[in-house]
């Protein structure tokens, strides 16, 4: 189980319509397929999808730093060292999404070679996740139609809502068209991406207080320590944090200093193997946690559900897992599908699924 060598392959594929959010926009994929090879012939796969505007990281930053860097700190260790690889990639500052790649594909690696589920060396609680599908900057009427259509084609019926890109009064004509225009009968949270100041976060709650949100989700800049503590001491809606807790350190800053009620977590940016670290904080802090997206194509997708239905904590919440719905392909040989809700983790040795190597040869742009 030794591993030979770590392949870092660069592929676009291009979103029907435009992702967007208050701190960017995607409208191609242009994300990083990890490899990891070892020396019995098994070869464990997982995305990473760069985000510049979040992270820092770009396509040609994941490649260069995975092959020069990464896969030297791997080629020589067992799929069994997960800490040893960890340990020695994190000798390099930042970089958390080539760092998780690395690590989930060492996981496929590993469950390929016990022929065993990484959903079930994971932990196993269950064998799918409830979805939740996110809804981007439209108009009224365009977002409730979408949401409408997840509803009826996939049994959707809980939904987060970009917010934070445009005056907050917007934003609150759009969450209020979905609550009328949907029932109370759906589940709706807000996630701001950073777009708001504190003041602005707390009047469009206030404006919202009556709709029946669960929570809502990074609506400050990360480093506004003291608007953010205050924005969650005077809100009566709990307040979950994304792009401020990218580390285990980071959740404990958020938690006890009062910024954040929730985490999500993005396998993403964390692995499987940092994410169970954070899964364990939470639980130990009884914080509750969501499973996000980092507009992962169906490949993390995958990655997001084995580890959501994993455990306990991570599968009492619906999980971001449609995003790949908006993609015009995909890498995958069998297509990913959403049935009353809910998406089942694919059955199979490691991740349980497999790639289309011709779907790869046409995206891939190294050649």
């Amino acid at each position: 189980m030794k591993i030979t060598a770590v392949e870092a392959i660069p592929y676009a594929i291009d979103y029907r319509v435009p992702m967007r959010f208050a701190s960017g926009e995607v409208a191609t994929a242009e994300h990083v397929l990890v490899r990891v090879h070892t020396d019995d012939g098994v070869v464990g796969t997982a995305d990473a999808p760069p985000r510049p505007f979040t992270y820092g990281e770009t396509q040609a930053s994941v490649v260069a730093v995975v092959r020069d860097l990464f896969a030297p700190a791997a080629v020589g260790t067992s799929v069994l060292e997960r800490e040893v690889v960890r340990a020695r990639m994190h000798r390099t500052v930042g970089n958390p999404v080539a760092k998780a790649a690395v690590d989930m594909a060492m996981w496929d690696a590993l469950g390929r070679t016990l022929g065993t589920s990484v959903s079930e060396l994971l932990g196993g609680f269950t064998d799918r996740v409830r979805v939740s599908h996110m809804l981007g900057f439209h108009t009224p009427a365009e977002m409730v139609a979408e949401a409408e259509e997840m509803r009826d084609t996939h049994g959707i019926t809980t939904y987060k809502v970009k917010v934070g890109r445009r005056p907050w009064r917007l934003d609150v004509d759009v969450v209020r068209a979905l609550r009328e225009g949907l029932g109370d009968d759906v589940e709706l949270y807000v996630d701001g991406n950073r777009g708001w100041t504190p003041t602005e976060a707390a009047q469009a709650l206030e404006a919202m207080s009556d709709l029946g949100l669960t929570y809502a989700e990074e609506l400050c800049p990360a480093d506004d320590v003291l608007g953010r503590r205050w924005l969650s001491e005077h809100s009566s809606l709990p307040q979950f944090a994304d792009e401020s807790v990218t580390t285990p350190a980071e959740v404990t800053r958020e938690l006890l200093s009062g910024a954040a009620h929730g985490i999500s977590i993005k396998t993403a940016r964390s692995g499987f193997t940092t994410g169970q670290r954070v899964v364990g904080l939470c639980e130990g802090l009884g914080v509750e946690v969501v499973m996000g997206n980092q507009i992962d194509g169906q490949l993390g997708t995958v990655c997001t559900a084995a580890f959501g239905a994993a455990h306990e904590l991570t599968s009492r919440r619906p999980a971001e897992a449609s995003n790949f719905l908006a993609m015009s392909g995909d890498l995958l040989a069998e297509s990913l599908t959403i049935e009353d809700g809910e998406l089942r983790v694919p059955q199979g040795p490691g991740l349980g699924v497999e790639l289309d190597e011709d779907a790869l040869a046409h995206y891939r742009t190294d050649t």
